[in-house]
């Protein structure tokens, strides 16, 4: 019983740890953050690179196929990404597979993915860029600044909220 006691007061400590290592789950960079460059080949063949959305707001989101929190916000990505791309919004992934495409097109014939798809064929994340576990999103304005971040499972709601607050800016 005593060690269930020591990890149930681990556990908390653990947790506000985490937050000042890397901040809170859901809010904006410390001051205005460039987005680091992000390039690389696409699911399916071709390439990619955020410098190529210039202009537009971009949903960067870090998944992988095997993260059931990643798979579950797909079919709400696929429909934000649908629903404003007209208005100047994009959504790009950036698959964390270490098996690349192959894991990325075994798992589409499951779950369509409508925005494009970068292959990172890693779990460390570009030069530059921070996702310390999956699925971790940045908001990126129109300037190619760093208006928001999300570590873990987001509230769709509040990701379409920030959106259309950037789009609007």
């Amino acid at each position: 019983m005593k060690k269930i006691g020591l990890y149930a007061a681990a556990l908390p400590i653990s947790a506000l740890v985490y937050l000042l290592v890397v901040g809170s789950p859901s809010k904006a960079p410390e001051g205005a953050v460039k987005a680091p460059a992000l390039a690389g080949p696409l699911s399916g063949g071709g390439r990619a690179a955020l410098a190529d959305y210039a202009g537009k707001v971009v949903l960067v989101d870090f998944w992988a196929t095997w993260c059931d929190p990643c798979a579950a916000e797909i079919p709400e990505l696929n429909a934000l990404h649908q629903k404003l791309e007209s208005k100047g919004f994009a959504v790009l992934g950036v698959s964390m597979d270490e098996e690349g495409d192959k894991a990325v097109l075994r798992f589409k014939m499951k779950q369509p993915i409508s925005y494009p798809v970068i292959l990172n064929n890693s779990e460390r994340a570009p030069a530059g860029w921070s996702a310390p576990g999956f699925p971790t999103a940045y908001l990126i304005g129109r300037d190619g600044m760093a208006a928001r971040r999300w570590f873990g499972a987001k509230d769709m709601a509040e990701v379409e909220r920030a959106i259309r607050a950037v789009l609007d800016e």
